[in-house]
């Protein structure tokens, strides 16, 4: 079984989701030692956002671009669609998906972003049927979000309209069919330096909770 690790924050080892997806993987590779393991910082080596001739050339959306384009021999966007099929690939052979989730102006940072628009490509991840009905390809993973939020944004605040992390995040692996979506948010971290401690603590409990909970 293989198992995929993304960190997204750009606060490096001062990261709370960093701390937070390392002790996922640790417990989910105590519990399972067979995991293969890859890993990709977001942060430290980012993946270009999309651009119109990536998107020509990678799907064939424009015939007469992607010809002129893949004729040109244009040496950075074939490192591009090279390194977009590798992130499909690591996604696609991923049985379980672990990503440590910054939360950054009520949202994901555009590092994960960027990495999401890479997995989420019709014929890939998803169809659409004769009659428009959607269908996810990819719901044969395990995806675990470690979530780090400086406020309190959870069901139930009074800020919870403005979180776009979580609920963009369970709505684009809803989308490509993924249900076995775990979610462990530590959040207050900026509120004190003892309402932290608490929250890291909490988040701790809760991955080992859920990781114990799994069937060997």
């Amino acid at each position: 079984m293989n198992l995929l690790h993304l960190d997204s924050s750009i606060l490096g080892p001062s990261s709370v989701s960093r701390a937070l997806s390392s002790h996922v993987v640790e417990q989910l590779l105590n519990r399972f030692p067979h995991l293969r393991l890859t890993y990709r910082d977001l942060a430290a080596e980012p993946i270009p956002h999309l651009s119109g001739t990536y998107l020509a050339a990678a799907h064939g959306a424009v015939d007469a671009a992607r010809d002129a384009v893949l004729a040109a021999r244009d040496a950075v966007l074939l490192e591009d669609l090279a390194l977009g099929e590798t992130v499909m690939k690591e996604f696609l052979a991923a049985d379980i998906v672990v990503i440590g989730v910054a939360f950054y102006n009520f949202s994901i940072s555009t590092q994960l972003k960027a990495w999401i628009d890479r997995i989420a490509i019709a014929g890939k991840t998803f169809r659409y049927s004769e009659s428009g009905q959607l269908e996810g390809l990819a719901g044969n993973k395990r995806v675990f979000l470690a979530i780090a939020r400086g406020g309190f944004y959870s069901d139930g605040s009074p800020s919870h309209a403005m979180e776009h992390a979580e609920t963009y995040l369970r709505s684009a692996f809803s989308f490509i069919g993924v249900t076995d979506l775990n979610v462990i948010a530590a959040e207050g971290l900026k509120v004190s330096g003892e309402q932290r401690q608490t929250a890291i603590a909490q988040a701790e409990l809760r991955i080992a909770q859920t990781i114990a909970g799994l069937a060997a």
